[in-house]
């Protein structure tokens, strides 16, 4: 959970304020299709993981007026998490499943839980860091101009050798380290920006 930070106090208390759309918008288009993405990676269809999310989101506006922070330990990545983890779950054993029952007093299912439990939080960290990185990307991309995102995105996506992309440009090998340079410290910057907004 470390890797993800967690959401500013200030747009926490202006989330909570229902009469502030905009930071509604804001926290939602970070935090929706993280749990969507999820939800789709523990095997649900598309329409139930949209339910899902809406779900989540649901749940986090009708709980965040009495959310507080107890003390510094206290994040609400990991409240939010918590959520997300109940509704998937709750979505998930709605379905049914053929299971035998064993007379262990239910310890192996417990056991199979806490490890889904762990690597769902996991995969929600990912889905954070995935969204917040193609949010930066895309205003990356809208800031710069054609020939330094086609160096970037031809060495860095497409795979191919700075040499190569040199020759496909037309520029030299030091023009297209300087741009893929430029382009990934922008990345950094930018991905800087959006965590502290959210």
């Amino acid at each position: 959970m470390d890797d993800v930070p967690d959401t500013r106090d200030s747009l926490l208390i202006r989330v909570a304020n229902s009469c502030d759309q905009g930071a509604w918008e804001q926290f939602a288009r970070i935090y929706r299709p993280v749990v969507y993405n999820v939800a789709r990676m523990r095997g649900l269809q598309d329409a139930d993981a949209q339910d899902v999310a809406q779900q989540v989101l649901v749940a986090v506006a009708r709980a965040l007026p009495r959310w507080k922070r107890r003390d510094e330990s206290t994040l609400f990545r990991h409240w939010l998490c918590r959520i997300a983890r109940n509704t998937a779950i709750n979505m998930l054993t709605r379905q049914p499943k053929d299971r035998a029952v064993g007379g262990d007093g239910g310890r192996a299912e417990a056991e199979v839980e806490q490890r889904a439990d762990g690597a769902l939080d996991s995969q929600i960290e990912r889905e954070y860091r995935r969204q917040i990185f193609r949010q930066a990307a895309e205003v990356v991309r809208s800031r710069a101009d054609t020939a330094t995102w086609q160096a970037f995105a031809l060495t860095m996506s497409d795979g191919l050798t700075i040499a190569e992309t040199a020759g496909q440009l037309g520029r030299s090998e030091a023009v297209i380290y300087a741009a893929r340079s430029r382009i990934m410290r922008r990345l950094r910057d930018t991905v800087k920006e959006l965590e502290e907004e959210s």
